[in-house]
């Protein structure tokens, strides 16, 4: 007579589901303790919140887009909320270089620093010298009158070729780079132009050319001065910051300052 085969156990593959759950019950036990023992800050909440959000959701609709640059207040022309300060700078400075400059000596451009004005070196100082030509007065005070109403901190850069210098007064391109950015500075600053606080001068030599130096044409457009309009800084509620440290005392556009008009 045969034997009867053994009948096999069925083996359980999902017993980890056991040890799993009992893992995740005591995750969210540890998570609960810790919360009812903290103090929340709702703004620092909302912060990571967003950010949680963006990272699972990097697809974000048009219009979520358009709504995170609009103000609160929705008072005043649509177009007004629509152009941050910083875009108010840049237009303003080129309506205003436009009107003085009419040989293209000067060029406004925006980027990731934020506004920069470029001036040759020719409208501002005569060839390897520091001294602040009187013709360039105009432009100079054009450019801070438009600029001393604005909240931001700007950064005055002197640039010249790779030709080399050696005079008693400037032995290498950095003392003449230097020199012409704090001549530019004082001039602004000491003429009251604009606060002393919110300017910077640096010399870089010929060391960051915006062209190659190879012929004539293209070393006379690395021999400039830039003031860079640093982009305006903001505290934790989006507010323009003011050189002082405080949010600006006027309000109309993105970020709390208005439109001085200028």
């Amino acid at each position: 007579m045969a034997r009867k085969k053994k009948h096999e156990e069925h083996e359980n593959h999902e017993r980890w589901l056991v040890s799993y759950a009992d893992f995740i019950t005591l995750l969210f036990a540890f998570f609960v303790v810790m919360y009812s023992i903290s103090s929340v800050n709702e703004g620092k909440f909302r912060v990571v919140s967003q950010s949680i959000v963006e990272a699972l959701n990097p697809m974000i609709p048009m219009s979520a887009t358009t709504l995170r640059f609009q103000p609160e207040n929705q008072g005043g022309p649509t177009s007004n909320r629509a152009i941050s300060i910083d875009m108010q700078v840049y237009k303003k400075l080129s309506e205003a270089i436009q009107a003085t400059d009419t040989k293209g000596r000067v060029k406004v451009d925006q980027g990731e620093r934020g506004v920069t004005i470029s001036i040759t070196d020719t409208t501002l100082f005569m060839p390897g010298e520091a001294i602040v030509l009187s013709e360039a007065s105009e432009t100079l005070i054009r450019v801070a009158t438009v600029l001393k109403d604005f909240p931001h901190q700007i950064r005055i850069e002197g640039h010249t070729d790779n030709v080399p210098i050696h005079t008693k007064e400037f032995p290498t391109n950095w003392e003449l780079s230097a020199a012409r950015a704090l001549n530019i500075t004082r001039f602004l600053s000491e003429g009251g132009y604009l606060p002393p606080e919110r300017l910077a001068a640096s010399g870089y030599g010929e060391f960051h050319p915006i062209a190659s130096n190879d012929s004539p044409e293209e070393r006379s457009q690395n021999r400039r001065v830039e003031l860079v309009i640093l982009k305006a800084l903001k505290d934790a509620e989006g507010k323009v910051i003011s050189p002082g440290g405080a949010p600006c005392m006027v309000t109309g556009l993105p970020g709390g300052c208005e439109d001085p008009g200028l």
